[in-house]
């Protein structure tokens, strides 16, 4: 048999996939270093969360109360989905700026009086599939128009609010089915039901992320674009894709959003997609890509939502509490400069 004979598809297969491991996590320079880092980022974290608790401890009497502590679960609820989504996005290369008003978008859609008198089946498989498709849509624009990632879902942040005005005429729209209302004041355990939402969607993520082959090519899309084209994976759908899946963090998001206000409106998720890229890039996501967890992303979430609570508690003022984010934003990018100065 010739010694230039083409291996087996499954042989090929396997080495695509290895190969596609390579270029994603242990391909590139100091890759060893900074999966060291991010294990002490992840430490740093909880650290943080600790001192937190401490100060809250200390500044305010009710902070360490069970109430208190259940309502910072909830708080960082329906953020903390959205930004299991995002991490996927950002891992992978991109960014999606659209997130809140998508959320907006399925919120306002689900929750018409036509798609109502359905039931609520039908309420979040709307919700569900709104998100996906404006997903969809920012992937292919991405992928395939070869938009960049901040002008193609800015663009879409845009459509999706009008869209949203214009369906609900700017009125905020009421829930009438009780089996959505419930869903936030359902409470297994004595936890309501949208912080164990969070909590299996964040393990969902983590696994797929760090167990599967899909995860295995975010990280070598993210990492190294042209060497994952090399490894045989499709990168344009694989983008796409991501999208896609951020779109579907979206969509559960919105019926949380949706049964927690008992409304659908327009004027859900302000802000969501700054919040939720802080979070992540607080968690130890880079933002150029391929690297980040999201286990890190979920303290990042808890960590913001914390000192919101904080804030609450002594009175500050909102203004005081947005410029410490900013502060705490830029000091979590300097940090990850450093670390990539290190690794290298």
């Amino acid at each position: 048999m010739s010694e230039h004979t083409t291996p087996p598809p499954v042989a090929e297969q396997a080495r695509v996939e290895a190969d596609a491991a390579r270029a994603g996590r242990a391909g590139r320079p100091g890759a060893s270093i900074l999966d060291r880092i991010g294990a002490v980022q992840n430490l740093g974290l909880v650290g943080v969360l600790v001192i937190l608790g401490i100060i809250g401890g200390i500044t305010a009497d009710t902070f360490w109360t069970r109430s208190n502590v259940l309502t910072i679960l909830q708080q960082a609820s329906v953020i903390g989905v959205i930004s299991v989504g995002m991490t996927f996005v950002i891992i992978g290369g991109g960014i999606d700026l659209s997130v809140g008003k998508a959320m907006a978008l399925a919120s306002v859609w689900c929750t018409t009086v036509s798609t109502q008198s359905y039931g609520p089946v039908v309420m979040v498989l709307c919700a569900l599939l709104v998100g996906m498709g404006v997903g969809l849509v920012n992937g292919l624009l991405i992928a395939y128009g070869r938009m960049v990632p901040f002008i193609a879902t800015l663009a879409m942040l845009a459509a999706a609010r009008g869209l949203a005005e214009q369906i609900s005429d700017k009125h905020t729209q009421l829930v009438t089915q009780s089996a959505i209302n419930d869903i936030a004041t359902t409470k297994p355990l004595g936890i309501t039901l949208l912080v164990w939402i969070f909590a299996a969607v964040a393990v969902v993520g983590w696994i797929v992320l760090n167990r599967t082959t899909y995860g295995r090519r975010t990280f070598a899309v993210g990492g190294n674009l042209e060497a994952a084209r090399l490894a045989g994976i499709n990168v344009r759908r694989h983008t796409t894709t991501l999208y896609v899946v951020s779109g579907l963090c979206v969509g559960i998001a919105a019926i949380m959003i949706t049964s927690l206000t008992t409304t659908g409106s327009s004027t859900h998720g302000d802000l969501y997609e700054l919040d939720s890229i802080a979070a992540v890039i607080i968690g130890g996501t880079s933002l150029a890509g391929g690297r980040g967890t999201v286990v890190g992303s979920v303290f990042g979430v808890l960590i913001f939502t914390t000192i919101s609570n904080l804030f609450i508690l002594n009175n500050l003022h909102t203004e005081t509490q947005n410029i410490a984010k900013g502060v705490i934003i830029v000091i979590a990018v300097l940090l990850q400069r450093r670390n990539r100065e290190v690794a290298v």
